[in-house]
């Protein structure tokens, strides 16, 4: 995979959510090259956690995604741009403003005389287990997935195209100091006070995860490498664990032993929403069926030979500072 040549004019970068949890991490590891200029387009800088005010390199464009109209110019003169930024929730209107139309409109804005890629970030969630998209994830899928999904089918009608590479990641983990937490690290600490009652329970279900920092890695790899085929497509996440493995690798490390385990079928549960009146929308009750949301192919630091910053549960657990014999003992008493 060929990488760029070196210029001695420096890269213009145009990136969107570097305040973001995933953001942090990629800008971090594009301020360490002196190749790039960097524009960031925040609607709240005081939540960039990085020390960039005073880097030449780095140029703030207050705004948000709303109102994509005054960068027109900009985009026009961008080598590379990265998309991370998405709604998450809220209007439905208003989620399909960000997901789908304004970074369509972004898109559409760059010169594709001049862009030498793009990275936009999606969901794995819109794909099913051969990496093709989800007619589900359409259908029924919350408004956070159904406009990824959509805007995922329409950048094939993008001039830029062929510069595309469309990331698609897992379950994310990342936050410290410097970076905010990924929803799922947030709520880390709950979830393993649970481990002492969950290991005895077995479930038929398969899942991927990644830490923001793999992801970076793999994303600045990615910008120091561009296609030379066209259009591509990275699921990125470590490689597959089963639901019973990672409670199995998660006792271990807590030293905690499974005297015995039940089995969490699908009869059962439909019983227990019904008894506890369990509300669920039709995508969380898809979700429950599919189960295992695994990708072939997926990549990580060490499909392209660098190596993972966090590649096991063990290593999950430790960069985010949960100790497994402290927590054990804790848990034991």
């Amino acid at each position: 995979m060929p990488s760029l040549p070196h210029s001695p004019t420096p890269l213009r970068v145009f990136m969107t959510g570097a305040s973001g949890c995933i953001g942090h991490y990629i800008l971090e590891l594009l301020l360490e090259s002196d190749r790039y200029e960097l524009f960031l387009l925040l609607r709240h800088p005081e939540k960039l956690r990085l020390p960039v005010q005073d880097n030449p390199r780095v140029h703030i464009l207050l705004g948000g995604l709303e109102d994509i109209t005054p960068f027109e110019a900009l985009l026009d003169t961008i080598d590379i741009a990265i998309f991370t930024a998405a709604a998450w929730g809220g209007d439905p209107g208003y989620v399909d403003a960000i997901n789908v139309g304004a970074n369509l409109g972004l898109m559409g804005y760059l010169n594709p005389d001049r862009c030498q890629q793009v990275i936009y970030f999606s969901t794995a969630s819109i794909l099913n287990q051969r990496c093709d998209p989800l007619p589900e994830a359409g259908e029924i899928g919350t408004d956070y997935i159904r406009t990824k999904y959509d805007c995922h089918h329409r950048l094939r009608d993008l001039p830029v195209y062929d510069k595309i590479t469309t990331v698609f990641p897992t379950l994310v983990f990342g936050g410290d100091k410097d970076k905010p937490a990924s929803f799922i690290s947030a709520g880390l600490q709950d979830v393993t006070r649970w481990m002492w009652l969950v290991r005895f329970f077995k479930a038929d279900a398969g899942f991927h995860f990644a830490h923001a920092q793999d992801i970076a890695t793999v994303v600045n790899h990615l910008v120091e490498h561009p296609s030379t085929q066209g259009y591509r497509e990275y699921v990125v996440g470590n490689p597959p664990l089963t639901v019973n493995q990672a409670v199995e690798q998660l006792s271990d490390y807590f030293g905690q032993r499974i005297w015995f385990r039940v089995p969490l079928s699908m009869w059962l549960a439909d019983v227990l929403i019904k008894v506890f009146r369990v509300q669920m929308a039709p995508w969380d009750y898809f979700c429950l069926r599919y189960r295992h949301f695994v990708y072939a192919g997926a990549v990580n630091p060490g499909s392209f030979g660098m190596e993972p910053y966090c590649s096991t549960l063990a290593d999950l657990m430790r960069v985010h500072g949960i100790d497994g014999v402290k927590r054990s003992k804790k848990i034991r008493s």
